[in-house]
């Protein structure tokens, strides 16, 4: 397995049929999607959800026509499929004001025992209310775990832009939660 391979080298080859070109992806990409995913959907879920955009990818991977960065493609995948879990999920629950260091803790590790089930389920209706472009950069942060260099990087943009964005991101968090 070519893991210095670049992901649109990768594409190309799972797109013939090499399965390893595939499997480089998936290992690539698995704790990143996770992340995202148990940043966004109750714990117990991420697994089956992770599961599922994986089998979304390999089978709309041939259509992939590489317009746009794999990594794009795949997170607008991975954002298809937290929605389609709410869609289908109806679920009413009692929730309290929570602060923004739990916030915070829950998108590095939703797993923690102490960020309670009420707690993660405010935290990621707030998450799920930021616009796509905030939401997006404190992922690419906290779940990535990405420098502010790397985000950078990777949205083409400047390091002073991907500072901002971010700074008006927590804040927008923060008037989720009733800490503005």
């Amino acid at each position: 397995m070519d893991l210095g391979a670049s992901d649109e080298s990768l594409v190309k080859r799972a797109q013939q049929g090499d399965q390893q070109a595939f499997l480089a992806l998936y290992n690539r990409y698995l704790d990143k999607v996770y992340n995202r995913v148990k940043s966004r959907i109750p714990y117990q879920y991420a697994e089956d959800v992770t599961q599922d955009i994986f089998i979304s990818v390999l089978r709309s991977l041939p259509r992939f026509e590489l317009r746009s960065k794999f990594s794009t493609w795949l997170y607008t995948i991975v954002n298809r499929h937290i929605a389609d879990f709410y869609r289908h999920r109806r679920r009413h629950e009692e929730l309290h004001a929570v602060s923004l260091d739990q916030a915070a803790n829950l998108v590095a590790a939703p797993s923690n025992a102490h960020v309670r089930s009420d707690e993660r389920a405010l935290i990621q209706r707030a998450l799920l209310n930021l616009p796509e472009h905030y939401l997006e950069v404190i992922l690419m942060r906290f779940a990535d775990g990405l420098t502010f260099a790397e985000i950078a990087k990777e949205r083409e943009q400047s390091l002073e832009a991907v500072k901002s964005l971010y700074r008006r991101a927590i804040q927008a968090v923060r008037d989720q939660l009733g800490e503005g």
